[in-house]
């Protein structure tokens, strides 16, 4: 079959005296017969390219699923003597939830069952699932399209019936007031998707729904939300590097929002209610690896240092207890859960929980009780599977409450989990997890995976569809490059607007490393989303590097993107990236834009992944990209697109499903090693 060429239609885009021209900027047109045309072509060339693969893509496939533990149940949680759990039953796509009144093993209640929303659709996601006060009725959001824009339903507990009202096109956000028909919930932009408003209304009412916060600044996006004490209803609303959060007593819904501090340029801030105080994470003032302050519940501007800023520690969150403050926090890229009693002569001076590896994913789980001194957290690595505690804060004792189960039998001590540091072009240290087998003589093939964007830190945490890598011989790395917080806020932003092109440098560097000191043999890059810019990037600045490359979702096309403010995201994404309106944003980024910069050289194996549905990046970019590969290129290696055309930005939303398109990549990958 001979792979789909998309028609040239120049298309001029002039700015700041610069001229691009785009010879498939039509593809983004989504009405037009012709693109749905292309996008069927490209799917149709990959399955014929990859049919020799199919077996594998089979047993792949079989071999993820068939670890998973066909009646997997979540742990119960208690709130208010109810113990939710949800779970899974065997040969079902979707999560049943239920909950059980009064101890863990007390009478069963289905609150609801998701395989029967799926029924006859391509799609289904819950996004949340949220009680009244007194646990009567459940309201709950679902979206049917994957383009993250819900439908609320209300559910009466005891009949199991929804009720006749339903609001559509909402941000999955939600918050009841106490009296249980008052509620409040978030919509977004019709055309950019931001999340703009909050609305108040009452179940049943035939009134319309009451404007109660309205976002007004292109830059920011909001939510609402009840906090952990649920005294306080709360709005927050957030652009790249500002916040500013709004409260309202939950008894008293038809009040006004206060605001807690107005918003400006470079403060960002979370506040939680405890008691009499306010509890508030902020870089105030230049802290920014954030500090702890309090203030009271009647002056929350009166903000009173507690734990105060440190240059090599990252506050990355608090959990509030009635005896103890706990809060996580990261130094030299190592998590930890630091304990601090409120009355340390009766309890004693704040202490950490250690941790056994050398680098690992670390976190408090779910703690909606402020009355217990057990803690509930969570920890994994890439050779342990998630491992559940309940930590006693007093005793220091603790217990497994759970151990993630793979089915078929798993042995840790095939593997070996280490941190390894590689040396960027300006000399600085880029760390990286790796994990790969433990008898490992020499180099071995090895796949790399980058994020690098917003702050977000990918750690390293344990993955059953990753087994099938290891099984058969590879490594696995994580570039923990700039752009992300790993190594604090300056981590984050030597990775970000003028200097993005650290986040690229760094990858490369851990690439170069991993060959050059005999780790790697094939050398293999994948990155989804912002990290498919990443690995877009580095195919353009280094194909050479790499045996085979996995672009999932990749945000490519960056100055045609940031340019068009009518894109979800885009404008609330000048700080990240830059406004390229501005000459010097505009120069910055199209240095780097994966699209503008492909070339005529050769170009290593590849698989580009979409969804037609995609909402956060969408369709045409990796479309465009593709067809510019396939006609600029100088060599013929495999060069893939698929297009689901069911889904969105998180593909397949069933359990087993999800793992189709992870079993097409990883086959993929082998059969290049192969």
């Amino acid at each position: 079959m001979k792979q789909p060429l998309a028609a040239k239609r120049e298309q001029r885009l002039e700015l700041h005296g610069d001229l691009r021209i785009d010879e498939y900027y039509w593809l983004k047109d989504r009405e037009n017969p012709e693109v749905l045309e292309h996008l069927v072509a490209e799917n149709s060339y990959r399955e014929h390219e990859m049919a020799p693969l199919k077996g594998l893509t089979e047993e792949l496939f079989a071999e993820m699923t068939g670890r998973l533990d066909p009646n997997e149940s979540s742990l119960p949680i208690e709130m208010d003597g109810y113990w939710y759990q949800s779970r899974y039953c065997e040969g079902k796509e979707y999560p049943i939830h239920v909950r059980f009144q009064g101890a863990e093993d007390g009478p069963e209640e289905l609150l609801l069952d998701v395989n029967v929303l799926a029924e006859g659709r391509s799609y289904c996601q819950v996004a949340s699932m949220v009680m009244t006060r007194d646990h009567r009725r459940m309201a709950y959001a679902v979206d049917f399209v994957s383009r993250r824009q819900f439908t609320l339903r209300f559910r009466d507990v005891a009949t199991g019936l929804d009720h006749a009202m339903e609001i559509h096109d909402t941000s999955g956000a939600f918050a009841w007031a106490d009296d249980g028909e008052t509620f409040f919930y978030a919509t977004k932009d019709a055309k950019t998707l931001r999340v703009d408003k909050v609305w108040r209304q009452t179940l049943g009412s035939t009134e319309p729904s009451v404007l109660v916060f309205h976002e007004t600044d292109e830059a920011f996006s909001c939510t609402v939300y009840r906090g952990k004490s649920k005294n306080y209803l709360m709005i927050s609303t957030s652009a790249t590097n500002s916040d500013e959060v709004w409260y309202l007593k939950a008894s008293e819904p038809l009040g006004a929002f206060t605001c807690l501090r107005a918003r400006q340029n470079g403060l960002e801030y979370s506040a939680s209610h405890h008691q009499e105080s306010w509890w508030i994470r902020s870089n105030l003032e230049g802290r920014r690896n954030f500090a702890l302050f309090s203030s009271p519940l009647l002056d929350p501007s009166a903000w009173s240092e507690v734990i105060a800023h440190r240059e090599q520690v990252l506050l990355e969150g608090i959990d509030l207890f009635d005896d103890f403050l706990v809060r996580e926090e990261r130094e030299l890229g190592l998590l930890r859960i630091v304990i601090r009693p409120w009355d340390e002569a009766l309890r004693g001076p704040e202490y950490q929980i250690s941790m056994p590896e050398e680098t690992y994913t670390l976190f408090t789980s779910s703690n909606p009780s402020t009355a217990t001194r057990t803690l509930r957290y969570a920890y994994t690595s890439l050779s342990t599977p998630m491992t559940t505690y309940d930590f006693d804060m007093v005793t220091r004792e603790q217990k497994v409450k759970k151990v993630q189960k793979v089915v078929g039998g798993y042995d840790p001590d095939r593997y070996v989990t280490r941190r390894i540091w590689a040396r960027a072009p300006d000399g600085t240290e880029i760390p990286m997890s790796w994990v790969g087998p433990a008898d490992r003589k020499g180099p071995v093939p090895t796949l790399l995976y980058g994020y690098g964007s917003y702050g977000m830190t990918v750690d390293p945490s344990f993955s059953v569809a990753r087994l099938s890598l290891l099984e058969r011989g590879m490594a696995y790395a994580i570039a923990h490059v700039r752009g992300g917080e790993y190594l604090g806020r300056m981590w984050y932003e030597q990775g970000r607007m003028a200097d993005k092109q650290n986040t690229f440098s760094d990858f490369i560097a851990c690439g170069d490393f991993l060959k050059s000191e005999a780790w790697a043999s094939d050398l293999f890059a994948m990155g989804g989303s912002a990290g498919g810019l990443l690995v877009a990037a580095v195919v353009n600045q280094r194909p050479d590097l790499w045996s085979g490359v996995i672009a999932a979702v990749p945000f490519v096309d960056v100055v045609t993107t940031m340019l068009d403010d009518s894109i979800p995201l885009t404008t609330g994404e000048y700080d990240e990236w830059g406004n390229p309106n501005e000459a010097e944003a505009y120069f910055c980024m199209k240095a780097y834009s994966p699209y503008d910069n492909v070339r005529a050289q050769d170009y290593p194996p590849m698989l580009v992944t979409t969804g037609l549905h995609d909402s956060q990046v969408q369709y045409f970019e990796p479309a465009k990209w593709v067809a510019r590969m396939r006609d600029r290129r100088t060599n013929s290696a495999p060069l893939y697109m698929y297009c689901n055309m069911d889904t969105g930005h998180g593909g397949a939303s069933g359990r087993y499903e999800s793992y189709r398109e992870t079993a097409m990549e990883y086959a993929f990958l082998l059969g290049l090693k192969a």
